[in-house]
């Protein structure tokens, strides 16, 4: 298991200071690297061996200090001495290695300076030793991580939609709205990307407009008309007498062109937008990326933050690598040197069959079906440059017929959207990125590749697809004899949260999980899932199948499905009803895209299928904006840990014997049992005998900031001392009022009671917890309150609670299980009593002395604390300006909190989630045998009675 990135730094710290002062390889640069290794929680002897033998020019032997075949080479000297010289000489080891053996990485190191040179992608990192733990990142493959990137879009995508959009407007404006206006700007917006693509020839089509239509606009719509008129038209039953221009144009079929669209009306303005239009570089345009933002232009409110809702082509790349990509890629490594295999490897990718539930604008079949294409491309440049020995640029070359090597098409791809539009902008989006791998083609093989008129379509259905069947989009094919089905189901679903749910959509989430309990609280991308897995599970595994296996899916989806409560209903129906397993998962990370306004949401992408692998991957962020590392697992949880199945759900009780939880107060009061400093008071002033009533109120927002809050609290006030109190009955009939006036019956009943809120917990003492904390900060900040406070309903409070309760509870422990467990505003944590508290796994029969341990340095936290007078918890608890003397008393409360679960501290995060899981388990297991008894003897009692 990978040390964590912390764990990883604290160690390169103390590495550099060891070695600060060392000179001399030849006495101690093997201890140097064994220490190294270490850094990384690695074991030198197990993966690399100094002084490897190799064979060199002129059959000399040479010796590389340290080798980890297929990943590190290392080329070591004394201080002071050249590391140029060094990296030459590693080089000078390679005609000497095995193509397995040939390493990744090379690191030159003269004790005092590192330079790491990566060969795969061709950059230079140089450091020095005292430097070595701000560039421990680096060095990510020896500690088991792996750094991913991806491709960043390019911004010319946002300025063709804008443009796009000023001419939707002018269009509206006239009355050129609904579907003709749809259709009428996905033609534009084939013309424009086939003006630059070379599907029309180089410019006509901005040529035609500029030199054939008058300038203030009166005839243009009409040209066009001719142009998308002759667009659908063969060549063969065109008129004899057609303009020149116009002849020129291809036959381009495909449907896009084939209805009649009533006449536009332009002006001057519009035209001059057009061609502003054609002079951008449309080639440049990622149909990936531009469908979704083409799509936003049809909504002005939508367009001032464009982009803000695609999933971005890096984000797409994450889903797609894991799920099928890499795989591929990997076996056509394996088959390359094999003619036959490889050609039977270019027949396996173009037959899958690929479907994205919620398309959208194809954002996922057009990266995947460019990713495939350049795969292809790789495939058949292999075939005729390694197995038919055909040099580039030879003549035999050139007079290939390409057409007879390109087998992927874009019929393979299947779409299910739920709004016209953008169903119509994924189907031409994908002939354009057809056509830009056509180009690709052209460009690499020499030959002009283009597939005009459109014989195939990729398959977009323009439907709800959670209550679509799924299978009915594949048209039989007679001659082929196996099962038609998807390989890949992928994409993006909706966003929508159970609480923002339409009626409609209630109905179709309780609809797919009529057989689960609580499904009434599960997210709308849960019906994605579900569905899916009901797919996958309706076919068997089969030998004559391409992928024997089974179907698999990936979704992009919000965090919440791996958080709180939706956890265990909703894993526990996929994992143990449907039997899916998760074998690769993305941790939250946050959505990304290169628009003007980027969309605050936190995401999770999980792939997943009904059988087992081996090589199960978790991409783990240490910033939740930058790049992931990869992490092998054993199996993926729901929790996206490396763990069993674990389904944590909610508990009205503790799972150990500690003191319950409660909610703090709700007024219920529209305000008027609140007062601020000022109203305070003046309350006081006016009415002195008021003050008795008065206590300081404490809300998450006060606790966490400062800065006082009061309330009225009248619970034990007699009606004698409120009539002669005007200003606070005044306050209470404005309560009244406010109850009375709710829509709900619950509030509507405590009118009858309208100078007490809803709850009135008032403990001797409590410990305090606020509901909602930042995710920056390592630890929720907790605290004591005696009577003489309120606590709001914006926290939770533990009545009665002790400084060992305390001391657990702000320790890394307890953290460790919020991070993993509990539910998130955005990507805050929202505390529960019910899934968090109720289910946290105690210390199990810790011993006199580990309380006394964790209580004293609990009391050194508080003590500390008090020590930066003027300073908030929020202050104290900054990540960036947290004293070191409050870090280095949790750092004790922790050691001592560890010590009461086991002898041994943890190492990271992730040892502490795994063990806590793992005691979940143990201390549930009864309760579970104890639940499915009693359930087995009601069901054998309803037998007898019936």
């Amino acid at each position: 298991m990978a040390l964590s990135w912390n764990e990883i730094k604290s160690r390169a710290i103390l590495f550099s200071k060891e070695w600060e002062s060392e000179t001399s390889e030849v006495a101690e640069a093997k201890s140097f690297w064994d220490n190294f290794f270490n850094v990384f929680g690695i074991s030198r002897r197990r993966v690399a061996t100094f002084e490897t033998r190799v064979t060199l020019h002129e059959r000399k032997d040479g010796f590389i200090d340290l080798l980890w075949k297929g990943h590190l080479l290392v080329e070591h000297k004394s201080a002071g001495r050249d590391l140029d010289r060094a990296y030459r000489q590693a080089k000078d080891y390679f005609p000497g290695l095995k193509d397995h053996e040939l390493p990744k990485f090379i690191l030159v190191c003269n004790f005092q300076t590192f330079r790491l040179y990566d060969l795969d992608e061709n950059t230079l990192h140089e450091f020095e030793l005292k430097n070595l733990a701000a560039n421990v990142q680096h060095f990510g493959f020896i500690a088991g991580y792996q750094k991913r990137t991806f491709k960043e879009e390019d911004p010319v995508n946002i300025e063709a939609a804008e443009l796009m959009g000023k001419l939707h407007d002018k269009l509206s404006e006239i009355g050129y709205t609904g579907h003709h206006l749809e259709v009428f700007l996905v033609r534009l917006l084939f013309c424009l990307f086939a003006d630059d693509t070379s599907i029309f020839e180089k410019g006509i089509f901005e040529e035609y407009l500029e030199r054939r239509t008058n300038e203030d606009g009166s005839d243009l719509a009409a040209h066009l008309s001719m142009i998308f008129e002759v667009l659908n038209t063969p060549k063969e039953n065109r008129l004899k007498n057609l303009d020149e221009t116009l002849a020129t144009f291809p036959y381009v079929n495909g449907k896009l062109f084939e209805d009649h669209l009533p006449m536009a009306s332009f002006d001057s303005g519009m035209r001059k937008i057009l061609l502003q239009s054609c002079q951008l570089n449309w080639g440049k345009i990622s149909p990936a990326i531009f469908g979704s933002l083409f799509q936003s232009v049809m909504n002005p409110v939508e367009r001032r933050n464009l982009g803000a809702h695609y999933t971005s082509e890096k984000n797409i790349l994450k889903l797609i690598k894991p799920l099928f990509l890499d795989e591929l890629q990997k076996e056509f490594e394996t088959v390359k040197d094999n003619r036959g295999k490889l050609m039977r490897f270019q027949d396996k990718i173009a037959s899958l069959r690929f479907l994205d539930p919620a398309c959208g604008c194809g954002n996922f079949l057009v990266i995947t079906y460019r990713e495939l294409r350049l795969l292809e491309i790789e495939i058949i440049r292999t075939l005729l440059f390694t197995h038919m020995k055909i040099q580039e640029g030879a003549s035999g070359y050139s007079s290939l017929d390409i057409t007879q090597l390109i087998k992927l098409d874009v019929d393979r791809f299947y779409g299910i959207e739920y709004e016209d539009f953008p169903a119509q902008i994924a189907q031409v989006a994908m002939w354009l990125i057809d056509h830009q791998m056509n180009m690709r083609v052209s460009e690499i093989f020499g030959e002009y590749f283009v597939r005009l008129p459109l014989r195939k379509s990729p398959v977009i259905f323009h439907g709800n697809a959670l209550r679509v069947d799924w299978h009915s989009l594949i048209e039989p094919i007679p001659w082929e004899k196996k099962a038609q089905r998807y390989d890949y189901i992928f994409g993006n679903p909706p966003f929508i949260g159970s609480k923002f749910m339409t009626q409609e959509q209630r109905d179709e989430i309780k609809g797919l999980f009529h057989h689960t309990d609580g499904a009434g609280v599960l997210d709308y991308v849960t019906g994605w899932y579900i569905k899916a897995a009901n797919y996958i599970n309706s076919y068997s595994p089969q030998k004559e199948q391409i992928n024997p296996e089974g179907p698999k899916a990936a979704f992009v989806s919000t965090n919440s499905i791996t958080q709180g409560e939706q956890v265990g209903i909703l894993w526990n129906e996929l994992i143990n009803k449907q039997k899916i397993r998760i074998h690769f998962a993305h941790r939250t990370f946050k959505w990304k895209n290169e628009a003007r306004g980027v969309a605050a949401v936190y995401c999770v992408i999980i792939g997943f299928s009904n059988f087992d692998i081996s090589e199960k991957k978790i991409f783990d962020y240490e910033d939740i904006q930058g790049e992931p590392h990869a992490l092998k697992a054993k199996n993926i949880n729901p929790y996206l840990v490396d763990g069993n199945n674990v389904f944590i759900k909610k508990r009205t009780t503790p799972l150990c014997k500690v003191p319950p939880m409660t909610f703090g107060n709700m007024p219920l009061d529209g305000g008027h049992l609140l007062l601020n400093e000022i109203e305070k008071n003046e309350t006081c002033l006016k009415e002195p005998k008021t003050e008795k009533f008065i206590k300081p109120l404490i809300s998450a927002r006060e606790f966490l900031n400062g800065g006082t809050r009061w309330c009225l609290w009248l619970v034990n006030a007699n009606p004698t001392e409120l009539r002669e109190l005007p200003l606070v009955l005044e306050r209470i009939t404005k309560v009244k009022e406010f109850r009375l006036a709710s829509v709900a019956p619950s509030t509507r009943k405590f009118a009858e009671v309208p100078s007490l809120f809803r709850d009135r917990n008032n403990p001797e003492s409590a410990i305090v917890i606020p509901r909602v904390s930042s995710e920056n900060r390592r630890f929720i900040p907790m605290g004591f309150f005696s009577k003489e406070y309120i606590i709001s309903d914006t926290c939770m409070s533990i009545p009665e609670g002790k400084m060992f309760h305390f001391g657990i509870l702000t320790s890394e422990m307890h953290m460790a299980w919020v991070k993993n467990v509990c539910g998130r505003l955005k990507s805050d944590y929202r505390y529960s009593k019910d899934i968090v508290y109720n289910n946290f796994p105690w210390p199990e029969n810790p011993n006199e002395k580990q309380k006394e341990s964790i209580e004293k340095a609990a009391q050194h936290v508080l003590d500390v604390r008090l020590e930066f007078e003027g300073s908030s918890l929020a202050d104290l608890y900054d990540p960036v300006a947290m004293p070191p003397k409050l870090v280095k008393a949790h750092q004790a409360l922790d050691k001592a909190v560890d010590l009461a679960y086991r002898p041994q501290s943890f190492t990271s995060e992730t040892k502490r989630i795994e063990f806590l899981f793992e005691l979940y388990e143990k201390y549930t297991a009864g309760l579970f045998a104890k639940e499915k008894k009693r359930k087995t003897a009601k069901a054998d009692q309803e037998k007898i009675g019936s």
